[in-house]
């Protein structure tokens, strides 16, 4: 189990775009990047994810930012123009599926990132109609019945702190609680035939069981995940006759297989193993095939499987780019999915299973933007101060060489225990676009890298992991093309704490920091923590600390208690809605080092939680990181650092309260 702060780090796999290959070799001569792309031109790029066809499958339904926030659309599977099912300019919804029957569709919606999602039906004139109303409660779509005679959705309506699990008729949508969750327990799949569902029970960051619960009896769940150890369990897929539970596991060493249970008999039997975490299972709706994905060093290798058999299916030549978001249709003849490469935002392929080609049906990447301008990522490791070998990606621009240093980054996951991957992040394009290289450091913590790594930060942040970053700047010193004097550090929620502990506990090693919604004060964010987390409280104590036990610990480890030492420049940005790391969080941080005197400049979005996601925003925000960088670190702050400065020392007590937008 990930800690939930993560946000604002890459988080898929990729490879190079198929179109930036054959431009790159139409135009070899060409110096790169040809142009400087402004923040504009990086936003133009549209946004797609998710897919769910019609029950005829002649269409696909999918979310999509092109109109500046997210909506639901469709489209014919042969592709052509787009359907709005919602047209907001404000509020983001997300595609969740089709029902099975007819052309209804389900959406998701919160409020301008406050988390607390409500599950909405569409009807196919438009109507729309909460189906999880109420004020302060957050619920979930749970997957149709086999059937499609009802529908599961997962809501905390009864109790703030836990997720019990409703049956919805398909028709009328009359419900029933068939779960009542008292023992904080997180729910997982349910069986096609609606008789099982699976629940998680976090022990630890490290450590997790799996139970299985017969639904609307009483009677109590089993527990399927025995085991020597830490290790985690994770409910994967139930089968089409609800005969097997399949599930990955890491007991028996450092990486997830996959296994599944007997729910007649409780016998095991091992499915499929890597020498990486396979991280996803997926079966089609009558259960012929299985789509397996795999973390392998940085990227995720999606296969598919005849389940009879376990022989992967043979598929049509894809195009160049790797895949993720694998959906099968219910007739099990037709996928769709997404091709992601470090130059090519990911774009909506269908293929039918008869042997045709695949069919794209977008085209994402902005036309303004030549993607041999952009560039692609590579691994690298490096030995950390203790000799643990540390994985990250490294974006170098193509503007640096030995005779051309440029400035470089230290960008940081979020988390505790994500992971920066290989993948399309129009941000870190765009900063590598005007020449910062950008080293997305994995420090001991990260996920993907086996279990003994992932808890290799335990109890230890704000000293081990945040050292890792230090010899992260010291690797990107080593680097010929990089100006060694001028490195900053960059990350959003764990991400953001680990940028303000590097700059008040490692003073003087970076050049400048940018904190997007991070961790300042532990005890706060601790006790601050939305009621719906309950279920893994004292796994998120074991990981960071205990406020009630350690209290000491937690403020000797928050940057907000020494930020006297902070004495470089400073960036921050927030959403005035985030439920995960409050505003106050950076409203104290921001005050604080105003008061050293030295620039700080803090961006505050009224209409964005955990994560900026609407394109204004984005354009403010990024646009606004590339000119702080350019003035305070790949520049010397000149007359703006004087200016800021001087600000800070007649001023620093009337800071904690900014108003939207830019201070």
């Amino acid at each position: 189990m990930l800690l939930q702060l993560a946000a604002c780090q890459p988080s898929s796999p990729s490879a190079d775009g198929a179109a930036a290959t054959a431009s790159a070799s139409a135009e070899p001569d060409v110096a790169r990047p040809s142009r400087q792309y402004s923040i504009e031109e990086f936003v133009e790029s549209v946004g797609v994810a998710g897919a769910s066809f019609s029950p005829d499958e002649s269409r696909v339904l999918f979310s999509s930012n092109k109109a500046g926030v997210w909506n639901a659309y469709t489209m014919p599977v042969s592709g052509g123009d787009w359907t709005a099912v919602t047209d907001s300019t404000t509020r983001n919804s997300y595609a969740v599926a089709y029902f099975p029957g007819d052309d209804r569709v389900l959406v998701t919606r919160d409020n301008d990132g406050d988390e607390l999602d409500h599950l909405f039906v569409i009807d196919q004139d438009g109507k729309e109609t909460d189906l999880t109303p109420g004020d302060k409660l957050k619920a979930g779509f749970a997957g149709f019945s086999h059937d499609g005679s009802h529908f599961f959705v997962i809501t905390n309506e009864r109790d703030p702190r836990f997720f019990d699990l409703y049956r919805y008729a398909t028709d009328g949508y009359a419900r029933e609680r068939v779960f009542t969750n008292d023992a904080g327990f997180l729910p997982g799949e349910v069986s096609p035939d609606g008789q099982w569902m699976a629940l998680g029970k976090a022990n630890s960051t490290n450590d997790s069981d799996l139970f299985v619960v017969r639904l609307g009896g009483d009677g109590e769940p089993v527990k399927v995940s025995e085991h020597q150890g830490q290790a985690q369990f994770e409910a994967q897929a139930f089968s089409a006759d609800g005969n097997w539970l399949y599930y990955t596991a890491n007991d028996s060493g450092e990486f997830a297989e996959l296994r599944r249970v007997n729910l007649k008999d409780w016998s095991h039997e091992p499915v499929r193993k890597a020498d990486w975490d396979i991280v996803a299972a997926r079966l089609s709706h009558n259960g012929k095939y299985m789509a397996v994905a795999t973390n392998v060093d940085g990227s995720t290798e999606i296969a598919l499987y005849d389940s009879a058999s376990g022989e992967p299916v043979a598929l049509p030549e894809l195009p160049v780019g790797e895949v993720r978001g694998l959906q099968i249709a219910r007739s099990e003849n037709r996928l769709a999915f997404y091709i992601n490469g470090d130059r090519q935002p990911s774009d909506l392929y269908v293929l039918d299973l008869d042997g045709s080609e695949p069919r794209q049906l977008t085209t994402s990447l902005n036309p303004a933007i030549d993607p041999a301008d952009l560039v692609d990522s590579s691994v690298v490791r490096f030995k950390s101060f203790d000799g643990m070998e540390i994985p990250n990606i490294l974006w170098k621009p193509h503007q640096a060489t030995a005779d051309n240093k440029v400035p470089a980054l230290v960008w940081v996951h979020g988390g505790p225990g994500g992971q920066t991957t290989r993948a399309h992040s129009a941000t870190i394009q765009y900063l590598a676009n005007h020449g910062y290289v950008v080293l997305g450091i994995n420090n001991r913590g990260s996920s993907g890298y086996g279990k003994t790594f992932f808890a290799a930060d335990d109890g230890k942040h704000g000293r081990e992991p945040l050292w890792d970053t230090i010899e992260a700047k010291k690797y990107l010193q080593s680097l010929d093309y990089v100006d060694p004097d001028r490195i900053g550090i960059i990350g959003g929620s764990y991400g953001g704490y680990m940028v303000l502990s590097a700059l008040a506990f490692k003073p003087g090693e970076f050049k400048t920091g940018v904190d997007i919604f991070g961790v300042a004060n532990w005890v706060r964010t601790l006790e601050s923590i939305p009621p719906y987390w309950e279920s893994f409280r004292e796994a998120l104590y074991q990981e960071v600390g205990n406020p009630e036990t350690q209290r000491d610990f937690l403020i000797e480890t928050s940057p907000l208690f020494h930020a006297d030492k902070i004495d470089v420049p400073l960036m921050v940005l927030q959403g005035a809605n985030d439920p995960r790391v409050i505003k106050p969080e950076s409203d104290d941080i921001v005050a604080a080092v105003r008061k050293n005197g030295v620039p700080v400049e803090y961006v505050v979005f009224d209409d964005e939680g955990h994560g900026f996601s609407k394109n204004k925003n984005r354009i403010e925000g990024y646009g606004k990181v590339l000119a702080f960088l350019d003035t305070y670190l790949k520049g010397d702050g000149g007359a703006a650092a004087a200016d800021v400065a001087s600000a800070g020392a007649e001023g620093a007590g009337a800071a904690a309260a900014p108003a939207s937008g830019s201070n």
